[in-house]
């Protein structure tokens, strides 16, 4: 089974990114996954649903540690002949 997620942190910051949104950009680029977006924002990462469902752990486990207040995420199941 192959997983996508999208996912933000908050609180915002234009002018410069947060300790929150620079950890969990380190945690989605070091995961084992085929594909990775990052942007200011909204991220998104797809792959395996094992690398993927171990990388959203510890990106929330990291974001929340480094100062996030909110983390929003959207996982949806991918791929033909997947519902």
């Amino acid at each position: 089974m192959r997983l996508k997620v999208e996912f933000t942190t908050e609180p915002f910051d234009l002018d410069e990114a947060p300790a929150h949104a620079l950890v969990a950009r380190e945690v989605i680029e070091a995961a084992e996954l085929d594909a990775v977006d990052v942007g200011p924002f909204g991220n998104t990462a797809e792959g395996g649903a094992e690398e993927v469902l171990t990388a959203v752990d510890a990106l929330l486990r990291r974001a929340l540690k480094a100062g996030a207040t909110r983390v929003s995420l959207q996982v949806n199941v991918v791929g033909e002949g997947e519902r």
